[in-house]
């Protein structure tokens, strides 16, 4: 089989789930059994067909029922970095969402959700939070999360121990290749210079507003809209310790603080050792706007984090199950975290 052939997407809306379900011979269906039957030279090769074949078509691509293999694209669907886009094919986006979804769900607000943050490298738990919150926002009934966003930070962010973004990129690439909901979007790490979160939330606020049919006359700040759906709310997904940071003096602008959860909305996982509600009512802000901080809570406590999987691995410690094979693989190609992580 040629490792560059594109899989055979089903070419239904880019925000529907069953969009990303690959034809069961394509490379994205087979990666996982791949990596857990090879050699790790094997597993180098297998890494380099990923990251070279197999990423997401355009928006246009999609819509206009074609998929080429010179329109395939790192950015979610509904990015102006993902290629040419027809406006008209584009106004289908949000109506689409209403779609190939079960009754119960049509009537609900869609959510897209965004986390920012080093990944340095992306671990399994990073990947818990997006299953956590999506379940957390089914289940008050009022939401259907479409979509999710992994957004590596700049390397300006002057983090240490934190390796190029073009690594971290690709390690959340392949991390994601089990997943047909979330996607990493580099546009955040490809900026000049590190970038707000407020801002990052910005652009891609505005890429999910571009993809309206309904853009005149609109009132962002209300869901409901003359269109046939529901405007889709994008929320910031977060760990306890991040929202516990809103805290920390001169770290963060108060206007950002209450930009981010007046206008979009926070998504916290809870952490052992942390107490949201208590940061939640420590904070005028947040408290202001407690309606909008959904508190979510991981049923199975585990404790990963990015700075002991960078301290075993200069120690050459297993990470087995901690990230996945496909990562742990990369990590080990481009001799990566060689040397002790920072306490």
């Amino acid at each position: 089989m040629n490792p560059r052939t594109p899989p055979v997407y089903n070419r239904r809306h880019p925000f529907s789930p069953q969009r990303y379900r690959p034809n069961r011979s394509t490379p994205v269906a087979q990666t996982r059994a791949h990596l857990q039957h090879s050699s790790p030279q094997q597993m180098q090769i297998r890494i380099h067909q990923i990251l070279h074949a197999v990423e997401c078509p355009t928006l246009g691509s999609v819509l206009g029922g074609t998929v080429r293999s010179n329109e395939r694209s790192a950015h979610p669907p509904w990015s102006s970095q993902s290629g040419k886009r027809d406006p008209q094919q584009i106004g289908r986006v949000a109506a689409a969402a209403s779609v190939n979804v079960p009754d119960k769900m049509k009537s609900r607000i869609p959510v897209v959700l965004l986390a920012c943050g080093s990944f340095n490298p992306i671990t399994n738990m990073h990947l818990r939070l997006f299953e956590v919150a999506r379940d957390h926002l089914h289940q008050t009934g009022r939401y259907r999360v479409i979509g999710g966003i992994i957004s590596p930070v700049n390397d300006n962010y002057g983090k240490k121990d934190l390796v190029a973004a073009r690594h971290r990129v690709a390690m959340a690439r392949l991390a994601l290749q089990t997943s047909d909901w979330i996607q990493v979007d580099p546009w955040e790490s490809e900026q000049v210079q590190w970038t707000e979160t407020v801002k990052v939330l910005r652009h891609h606020h505005s890429e999910l507003l571009r993809s309206l049919p309904w853009k005149e006359g609109l009132d962002q700040g209300k869901v409901d809209s003359p269109g046939p759906a529901a405007v889709p709310e994008l929320k910031l997904l977060c760990g306890a310790d991040v929202l516990k940071t809103f805290q920390t003096p001169n770290l963060w602008k108060d206007k950002h603080i209450q930009e981010i959860v007046e206008k979009f909305g926070l998504v916290c996982v809870d952490r052992a050792g942390h107490d949201p509600k208590g940061y939640i009512l420590g904070s005028p802000i947040l408290q202001r706007y407690q309606d909008n901080i959904h508190l979510a809570r991981e049923p199975v406590q585990n404790e990963i984090s990015a700075t002991y999987i960078r301290r075993a691995l200069g120690q050459g410690q297993s990470v087995k199950y901690l990230l996945p094979d496909a990562v742990i693989a990369y990590i080990k190609e481009h001799n990566l975290y060689t040397s002790p992580g920072e306490e």
